[in-house]
């Protein structure tokens, strides 16, 4: 790169001053890091590069120790993070309320073929309104939401965390999202608050979406019979004849005291009688049994968040807190 300096004096009586030079500026605003070599579980000792968004690479810059290493990645990943957010309230407000973006971020997925050259591939996550989408790059303008590599509705998905003995190679700071069709995906990101960062998005995300939808409905079939379960956030669960639209039965969610699953289409619900307290088995038969369960866990994990006054209080103003753009470019000088 060239050098930004002024040249050597003209005049030999001026003094020549030194001074710092900017090498090469990178915007942070959707922009990414990393510790590994590149598509792999590899990580450098204390060294890292930054990727803008256009592509233009720090290269690998080397720290002299790991807390260096460290401090420099929290401070990159907190002007990231402030900029996403500041960036974030000003394309909300040309959104409706039902689709606010509450997360935008960059992971890694992991490939599914191990056949394949890169274990890893860069892929942006964004959730919006009723939907996680995946990109492989920011989505800028409106066009580009629509042309998401996946769609996903947040309350049809499980996102789990993954401990220490459910990592699959030597990345940490993992979390598996499983579709509503069961396919498995798997993402790294590269620091713990990241990943606490993103846990804490989908759980907003999901949470909005239940109590702004209230309730669905899935086809199924009971002794051979077509019916409809309606997924219920005030009364419960609701089975009814899909033909005559007659309720066969209903119960509470605090009433549901257990259920399993064929893992392809069945699920047995056991429900327990207000008046007997006596267990009840109901067996329904659906056609997009991963959706139906996780919708259920959707409804179950609202339910129980509405009963923290303050998790509910820091949804209705999460959307509307301040925040600041940060240092907006990541400069190197010599």
């Amino acid at each position: 790169d060239t050098l930004s300096c002024s040249s050597w004096p003209a005049s030999p009586g001026l003094r020549w001053e030194k001074r710092w030079c900017d090498l090469r500026l990178i915007p942070l605003l959707h922009s990414r890091f990393s510790q590994y070599l590149p598509g792999s579980d590899l990580c450098r000792q204390n060294a890292f590069q930054v990727i803008a968004v256009d592509g233009v690479c720090s290269g690998i810059i080397q720290c002299l120790s790991a807390e260096d290493c460290i401090d420099w990645l929290q401070a990159i990943a907190s002007n990231i993070s402030n900029l996403t957010k500041h960036n974030i309230k000003k394309i909300n407000r040309n959104f409706p309320v039902n689709q606010q973006i509450v997360y935008m971020g960059w992971t890694e997925e992991r490939e599914q073929d191990s056949l394949q050259d890169r274990m890893y591939t860069p892929k942006f996550l964004a959730l919006r309104g009723s939907s996680l989408y995946k990109f492989i790059a920011p989505p800028v303008t409106t066009w580009d939401w629509t042309r998401a590599e996946k769609t996903f509705s947040v309350y049809e998905i499980m996102c789990k965390i993954l401990k220490d003995s459910d990592l699959l190679d030597r990345r940490k700071h993992c979390f598996s999202v499983q579709s509503e069709s069961g396919e498995d995906l798997y993402f790294s990101v590269e620091l713990e608050s990241d990943l606490t960062l993103w846990e804490k998005a989908f759980q907003t995300a999901t949470f909005l979406e239940v109590e702004r939808i209230q309730c669905k409905t899935y086809a199924c079939v009971l002794e051979s019979h077509l019916m409809g379960l309606t997924i219920d956030f005030s009364m419960g669960f609701v089975c009814f004849d899909a033909a005559t639209k007659a309720v066969l039965w209903r119960y509470k969610f605090s009433q549901l005291k257990g259920s399993s699953d064929d893992g392809k289409s069945k699920i047995k619900f056991l429900f327990q009688n207000q008046d007997t307290k006596q267990i009840e088995a109901k067996e329904l038969e659906f056609s997009n049994l991963f959706a139906v369960l996780h919708c259920i866990h959707s409804f179950f994990a609202a339910k129980v968040a509405c009963l923290d006054p303050l998790y509910v209080g820091s949804q209705a103003t999460a959307s509307a807190a301040p925040t600041t753009s940060g240092t907006g470019k990541l400069k190197f000088s010599t």
